[in-house]
């Protein structure tokens, strides 16, 4: 398998761009405007679950797919919210710790397909609700 024109581009950065407080900055800063647009648009309960914050209720125009992950923010629709959801999205929330500013750039650079996308491959397929889970 080749790597992914992301993990080319993160091979390149400089380390002071990953898990640094330039990065930190960029998920506070991602945070920040996930709580802003969360608590402007959303009409649902928000709560906390773990270090994850979860908007519910947004508007279908307002995020893309089942939901988003900004910072330590999820913002989600009527879509249950079980412990798979909050797994996978909490993954989101560390990627972007570790990347802050460049998550949304090396995320788009990987394309729209969750089977593609090295990001959501990492969360978990299956707890982001891309392939079916196994039963056993």
């Amino acid at each position: 398998m080749t790597d992914s024109i992301s993990r080319r581009i993160e091979r390149r950065l400089p380390r002071f761009l990953l898990d640094s407080p330039v990065s930190a900055l960029g998920y506070a800063y991602g945070t920040a405007v996930g709580m802003l647009w969360g608590y402007v648009w959303s009409t649902g309960r928000v709560e906390r679950r773990g270090r994850l914050w979860v908007f519910r209720g947004m508007p279908r125009w307002s995020f893309p797919r089942g939901g988003v992950c900004m910072g330590a923010c999820y913002l989600t629709g009527t879509l249950p919210v079980d412990a798979g959801i909050v797994r996978h999205e909490s993954i989101h929330a560390s990627q972007w710790r570790r990347f802050g500013f460049l998550m949304p750039i090396l995320y788009t650079l990987e394309g729209r397909d969750a089977l593609r996308n090295r990001f959501e491959i990492d969360a978990g397929l299956a707890d982001g609700r891309y392939v079916p889970r196994r039963h056993r």
